[in-house]
């Protein structure tokens, strides 16, 4: 390898993508999750100069679940923040905050934040280098002539070794974890004595490795319970909450579940992330930060475990309403395209479901009528993708969402439009790669096919069309917006367009607005 730059520790990681093929055979196969991964990460561990209990001077907390892991995640890296070093904080028992998130929406080095910061390029370049220098180093001086483990880790093992790798050369002293899949498998679980271990809301997904029911999909989740940690999760259906307190048992933890924090309801505190539903992840992330900040030694803060609502600390409500986590319920105005574009990823039924409500709710909350005084209905824009899961599926549940959310008979959007997750016609970033999609149905437009049949058939009355990039769609939507504002006298005649699905759609429109 020549160069060592960023761009070259990106095309290097990307080799270490499974592709489609290999992706969807293991899908059809009906095989769970690998048994030997923990047994895989710790040996690549060691590989490049590490045990497990080196980790616990990053004083971890461990996340999973199915449903706002990013976001649970997010909060609670926000609130520990107000804890560094500040004129509030004068004698701090935090330095560095330590995030690790996946998957990343424009740059991969956003999975491994510092202080609620995407760590530099020349960071990412360093710390990637390192860790690819030392699997090979070992692999030249390995004693295993049989190779059971392969020389390096696929991609998202590898990004984890590397933010751990990275954690503790720049002194973190507090990191937040969050799953990928799973959790008893999962390659983060090679955590072995987290401060706290917290699961989001549980759904249905990734049944090829987790299974098809709440109380297959909860065991894998719970595999994240360690002793000598505390343990929260979310109110959950009875089958995968009793589960979660059969495993927490198995290891002598004690679960509590975490009700909604009173003082989120109504807007007393603004979060930073605008949703009825974010009231669940922040409140679970206000018992994780404060049972963390009590190992710590900041035992001026409430017990978690034994007060059902803490009093809020003013660090908390700063954290609370300060957290930025883009594509998660996040609202762009853009005056000059006359567009207010609602960004929202929903990857499976109970997500999108959630991504609908929310839209619902910010509709209902627009001061701008939907009509003219001439009964002419304002442009609503969807702009959808799934790739991989059943995106006719999503789709039909998005319309029923918003449909009863609103209680209305009128059709949700006047216009949908369906793409690929190819960001731009000419060129790419490498970030954006993904090879674990089918090119064939990609190239033919398939999946977008399909889903403007879909949307034809329970909405005729929109106006359905079907592009091969993120770019084109943006521009239709401006160009709609455009013809729109063109022909009304309000100033104020923002056009509203929600767009949702893919976290890599999302990913790639952040990246065509900010272009």
């Amino acid at each position: 390898m020549e160069e060592r730059d960023y761009s070259a520790a990106v095309a290097a990681l990307n080799t270490l993508q499974s592709n489609f093929s290999v992706v969807d055979a293991i899908r059809k196969s009906g095989k769970k999750m690998n048994e030997q991964a923990i047994p895989e990460m710790l040996e690549w561990c060691r590989r490049i100069g590490y045990k497990p209990i080196d980790m616990d001077k990053l004083n971890l907390i461990h996340i999973a679940g199915t449903k706002g892991k990013g976001s649970t995640s997010a909060f609670i890296s926000s609130i520990l923040s107000q804890y560094l070093p500040s004129a509030q904080q004068q004698n701090p028992k935090l330095h560095k905050v330590g995030l690790y998130t996946s998957p990343h929406l424009r740059f991969v080095r956003e999975r491994i934040r510092i202080n609620n910061e995407p760590i530099s390029e020349e960071l990412f370049t360093k710390y990637f280098f390192d860790v690819w220098d030392r699997l090979e180093n070992a692999a030249k001086t390995s004693d295993d002539p049989s190779h059971k483990v392969t020389e390096k880790p696929v991609y998202f093992r590898y990004l984890t070794l590397m933010a751990l790798h990275a954690y503790l050369e720049e002194s973190v002293d507090s990191a937040v974890i969050e799953c990928g899949i799973g959790g008893e498998y999962d390659s983060t679980n090679i955590i072995s004595h987290p401060t706290v271990t917290a699961i989001t809301s549980l759904g249905i997904d990734h049944v090829a490795m987790l299974g098809s029911t709440l109380p297959e999909i909860a065991w894998h989740k719970a595999g994240i319970f360690k002793p000598g940690s505390v343990a929260f999760t979310v109110p959950q259906k009875e089958e995968a909450l009793r589960v979660l307190r059969n495993r927490a048992a198995e290891q002598k933890v004690s679960l509590t579940v975490v009700q909604r924090h009173p003082d989120l309801e109504h807007n007393k505190t603004k979060l930073g992330l605008a949703a009825d539903f974010q009231i669940s992840n922040a409140s679970l992330a206000i018992a994780v930060a404060a049972a963390h900040l009590r190992a710590l030694g900041h035992s001026d803060i409430p017990d978690p475990t034994t007060i059902p609502h803490i009093t809020l600390p003013a660090e908390f409500i700063r954290g609370l309403e300060q957290v930025h986590w883009p594509g998660r319920c996040e609202v762009r105005h853009d005056a000059p395209s006359n567009i207010a574009w609602h960004i929202d990823g929903g990857h499976t039924l109970d997500s999108i479901e959630m991504s609908g409500r929310w839209f619902a709710e910010q509709i209902s909350a627009s001061p701008i009528p939907s009509t003219t005084e001439g009964g002419v209905r304002k442009p609503r824009i969807l702009i959808f993708n799934q790739q991989t899961r059943d995106a006719s599926a999503l789709a039909r549940a998005l319309y029923t969402t918003l449909q009863s959310s609103l209680s209305t008979s009128t059709s949700p959007f006047t216009h949908a439009i369906f793409t690929t997750n190819q960001t731009f016609n000419e060129g790419f970033k490498p970030d954006l790669v993904s090879i674990n999609t089918n090119k064939a149905d990609i190239d033919t437009l398939a999946v977008q096919r399909a889903l403007a049949a879909t949307w034809s058939e329970i909405d005729p009355s929109a106006e359905v069309s079907v592009v091969k990039t993120i770019e084109e769609a943006v521009a239709q939507s401006r160009k709609t917006a455009a013809l729109w504002k063109s022909g009304q006298k309000e100033e104020n005649s923002e056009v509203m367009v929600l767009i949702t699905g893919s976290l890599h759609l999302v990913g790639g429109a952040l990246d065509v607005l900010k272009s």
